[in-house]
């Protein structure tokens, strides 16, 4: 059986790549250009392809079982999505398992959701055997805040006090390599979260305990982080990951016990704790 992988320089899909292999899997990983030595383990088939290039999508997927499609959040996204779907359905693909978001049909005015429940939809019914994987918000994003963690000790994440769904990068890795070579999986969603709603003030008192220093939540100024946000990204990236956290604090994200429970029934085991991967995050920062 082989995997084309779409993403597959990205935190997730280099995730995905390795755990297919340990697999047994056979993975060609898909790439706007060459790679550099070392990015990808032994036995990995490299692709030069570009999602916005249907001809390049094609070819790239010949001799291919089944896709893990993955797309970056872009302006063109959902065109990236429908062309690499596209080409699945065309080729006769016997499964693809897409990367989603979380309760996506319930944030249409975010445009990357937007973008993401197109995608489903075109899944469920156009005849590709399909899972869709959902997950919260990603535990790892917040390893980019180490330096003002450390630093003036602040958590400026706008995720709010009532608390969100997030997950561990490894454990959405896991969930996709599970769905790639095991059965029962077409026509399935799972929702993938972790075992407890992450809020600004949990996440601030965690940093508090791992960091051994007080750790302040900013709170939920999403003008402000719009603007701030603009300094680092373009203004369309920031445009939507502000419309995104408002749109957490006006209609809520939270997962129940029962996606919890389902997931670990998934995972074979618990989902991983943003207590656990902050602490790991710590230890490997002091070190």
């Amino acid at each position: 059986m082989k995997i084309l992988v779409t993403g597959a320089t990205g935190t997730v899909g280099a995730g995905v790549v390795a755990e297919l292999l340990k697999r047994g899997a056979q993975v060609r990983a898909l790439a706007r250009k060459q790679p550099a030595d070392g990015t990808f383990p032994a036995g990995v088939e490299v692709a030069l392809g570009d999602l916005l290039d249907p001809v390049s999508v094609l070819e790239a997927m010949q001799g291919i079982d089944k896709l893990f499609l993955l797309n970056a959040v872009t302006p063109d996204e959902l065109t990236q999505g429908l062309i690499a779907y596209g080409s699945a359905r065309r080729l006769g693909l016997k499964q693809v398992t897409y990367l989603s978001v979380f309760r996506a049909e319930q944030f249409r005015d975010v445009p990357h959701f937007a973008s993401k429940v197109a995608v489903e939809s075109a899944l469920r019914e156009f005849g590709v055997p399909y899972t869709i994987l959902r997950p919260g918000y990603f535990l790892q994003n917040d390893l980019r805040l180490k330096d003002v963690l450390t630093g003036p000790g602040l958590y400026p994440m706008p995720i709010g006090s009532t608390g969100i769904a997030a997950v561990d990068v490894r454990d959405i890795v896991e969930a996709a390599a599970l769905s790639l070579t095991g059965s029962g999986h077409e026509g399935k969603t799972y929702n993938l979260v972790g075992p407890h709603l992450l809020s600004g003030p949990g996440a601030a008192g965690t940093w508090s305990k791992v960091l051994g220093k007080p750790i302040r939540y900013t709170g939920e100024n999403f003008e402000e982080y719009e603007l701030q946000m603009r300094a680092h990204m373009p203004g369309w990236s920031a445009f939507d990951l502000r419309s995104m956290f408002q749109a957490f604090s006006e209609r809520g994200f939270a997962s129940t016990g029962e996606d919890v429970r389902q997931f670990a029934d998934l995972l074979g085991h618990a989902p991983r704790s943003y207590e656990d991967f902050a602490a790991e995050a710590a230890q490997a920062w002091q070190a």
